[in-house]
């Protein structure tokens, strides 16, 4: 990815694609509590706090910037996601929107949540 897409990525409101999110899972048979279970377990918040990122309209970077704590299994998220590899991504924040993206697919996927978060 280019600066400039990066850019773009790091500005997007994650209450503007949480919403495709949650589409995503459910029309694969899968819940929105699923899909905040994942956020909560790869950024550290909890239901409330992200419920309060989600109203205060934050942007992808002030997202994952006050995240609590990024899970110490992040590393064990590996694949490919939009033709990048994630564990090869040098953005961080991209790496960290990536591993993010990665889970809900594994989440509409099918696959269970407990290959989902690591354990």
């Amino acid at each position: 990815m280019n600066a400039k897409s990066n850019e773009r990525v790091y500005r997007m409101s994650f209450a503007g694609v949480y919403p495709h999110y949650i589409a995503k899972a459910e029309k694969k048979g899968r819940t929105k509590e699923e899909l905040d279970e994942i956020i909560c377990w790869l950024t550290g918040y909890n239901k409330k706090s992200l419920q309060k990122q989600i109203d205060t309209k934050v942007d992808f970077e002030t997202f994952f910037t006050q995240a609590p704590q990024l899970n110490p299994n992040v590393s064990k998220i590996t694949g490919v996601i939009c033709g990048y590899r994630v564990e090869e991504i040098e953005d961080k924040l991209i790496q960290k929107v990536r591993y993010l993206d990665k889970l809900v697919d594994e989440l509409a996927k099918g696959k269970t949540m407990e290959k989902i978060l690591r354990k």
